[in-house]
């Protein structure tokens, strides 16, 4: 079972949700505060952190972009509120999900799954690297790079790329990519596909030009640009 970093504040929570994970099998690391947390980062080598939003001192959308810096783990926020502008800006921040506390222990456990499933699943027998222009997707490697340098991507924005560029020219809706990628199957979530497509967007379309790649069909969803 992956080891999982859990940085939460409240001691009840922290105490619960660790307790509920390890008898799952995980190996847990709590930290309270962010600065533990990210001390904790270089030690304990998470496969996957769940985080709070709310943190004193360092909060979790400055923990969550420090981890960012120099990780590409699979990152859940967590968050007491279900407050859209601190969801997006935590998504925004480079979060792969979102729990809504208090969450019980099979809830967490399973978007666990889900995100780390993300990364597991085959390629579908298509050609191990493909060339998009100037972006080549290496699907047997689960690597992406821009004019033959190495673009970092989280594992939702991974899987959102390899579930489009898969099918070019297909248009996918929202709802539809929510439930491919994160394995979401309510509509209160689209924000997790619009701020995932805009960290893409960052990662691998050019500034100040219109996207090539991911391009938005108004009114449907998206699609993967012409080859």
């Amino acid at each position: 079972m992956p080891r999982v970093l859990l940085i939460e504040d409240d001691p009840s929570i922290r105490e619960g949700v660790g307790l509920g994970l390890r008898r799952r099998g995980h190996e847990v690391s709590a930290a309270e505060t962010g600065e533990a947390g990210l001390d904790l980062m270089a030690s304990f080598h998470p496969e996957l952190v769940l985080l709070d939003l709310m943190l004193p001192g360092i909060n979790g959308v400055q923990v969550c972009r420090r981890i960012r810096e120099t990780s590409q783990v699979p990152i859940i926020m967590l968050t007491a509120r279900g407050d859209d502008f601190d969801i997006v800006v935590g998504l925004e921040a480079g979060a792969d999900d979102y729990i809504v506390k208090p969450a019980r222990t099979e809830v967490i456990e399973a978007r666990i799954k889900a995100v780390l499933r993300r990364l597991s699943e085959p390629s579908g027998g298509r050609l191990d690297v493909e060339f998009h222009g100037g972006l080549a997707i290496d699907r047997s490697g689960l690597t992406v790079a821009k004019n033959g340098e190495r673009v970092p991507l989280a594992p939702s924005e991974l899987k959102l790329l390899l579930h489009l560029s898969a099918s070019p020219e297909q248009v996918f809706s929202r709802q539809q990519l929510l439930e491919y990628v994160w394995d979401h199957s309510y509509h209160a979530d689209a924000r997790l596909v619009d701020a995932c497509v805009r960290r893409l967007r960052n990662k691998v379309e050019d500034p100040d030009a219109a996207p090539r790649y991911i391009q938005t069909v108004r009114g449907f969803g998206y699609r993967f640009g012409p080859l």
